[in-house]
């Protein structure tokens, strides 16, 4: 049996997430209260009605208590062998903020006494047990409702066995570092095609500017340490059992540098790293 707790910030993307379970052959609850999390569990895998996939949410509509007790509860349902994910969806203050005032959809915890800022932070707060034990973390402060879906299917429904899923992203630090990265590495350092006019059109996919960079022996030097990096320490972490890893890969913009090195070492570290997966978060 397979158990997938979907957990986030209010606005962050939990209904979109838990339909594409839905879609995608998951029993789903939303909202469930997370004291009944170890017997639903229980209920779900007996031999009897057994359901191989379910999908539950949990968020800051529960009891304070309870969202405290999740390490303990967690723990209750992972010790009878049931592989359980966490997925916690994370955006930050300001797109939570502009959301919801596009959509004018009243937050959870928002009252007579509360403004909606203040109920964005007190929702963080009660959601850290969860989101100190979340196995995947996904940033929806810069992605569409597609883009979003896409992102869940590669990373919750396109395993392979047992190994983890490996997210290579590029991005810009203009734009901020993304929340959900495990490891971050800053090219910046590096020459910047976006300085000489001929090249600033093209991104780090074509290949007038891996012609560049492949020139400049610091974005090799570059490169291979961190090629050498990953490549000695990702199957370490999939020994730790980690299910799910995210790797960014940042210079100033997103469009040149970042997108080379990401591209390349998906490219290379793909001959012996299952379920590797590339996004360019701030390509147009």
């Amino acid at each position: 049996m397979r158990l997938v707790v979907v957990s986030g910030r209010s606005g962050s993307g939990k209904s979109t997430a838990l339909h594409l379970l839905e879609d995608n052959g998951f029993y789903c609850i939303d909202n469930l209260p997370a004291g009944l999390l170890p017997e639903l569990a229980r209920q779900a895998n007996d031999t009897e009605q057994h359901l191989p996939k379910v999908a539950i949410s949990i968020d800051a509509r529960n009891l304070a208590s309870d969202l405290e007790r999740f390490p303990e509860l967690l723990q209750q349902v992972r010790a009878t062998g049931i592989r359980c994910d966490v997925l916690f969806l994370a955006a930050t203050d300001e797109v939570l903020i502009k959301r919801f005032s596009e959509t004018r959809r009243k937050h959870p915890l928002t009252d007579e006494s509360k403004s909606l800022g203040e109920a964005i932070a007190a929702e963080l707060r009660l959601l850290e047990p969860i989101i100190d034990l979340a196995n995947l973390k996904i940033d929806t402060s810069h992605l569409t409702l597609y883009q979003l879906r896409d992102l869940l299917k590669q990373r919750l429904l396109s395993s392979d066995g047992n190994a983890p899923s490996v997210l290579i992203q590029s991005f810009g630090f203009k734009r901020g570092v993304p929340v959900d990265a495990d490891l971050v590495f800053d090219v910046r350092c590096l020459p910047n095609p976006y300085w000489k006019a001929e090249l600033r059109p093209f991104c780090g996919k074509d290949k007038e500017i891996c012609d560049y960079l492949e020139g400049e022996p610091d974005a090799q030097e570059m490169y291979q340490d961190i090629y050498n990096f990953l490549a000695k320490w990702l199957p370490r972490y999939a020994a730790g059992e980690r299910s799910y890893m995210s790797v960014g890969i940042g210079c100033t913009g997103g469009h040149h540098r970042s997108v080379y090195i990401a591209e390349r070492l998906v490219r290379e570290l793909g001959a012996h790293t299952p379920n590797l997966l590339i996004r360019h978060r701030d390509l147009p």
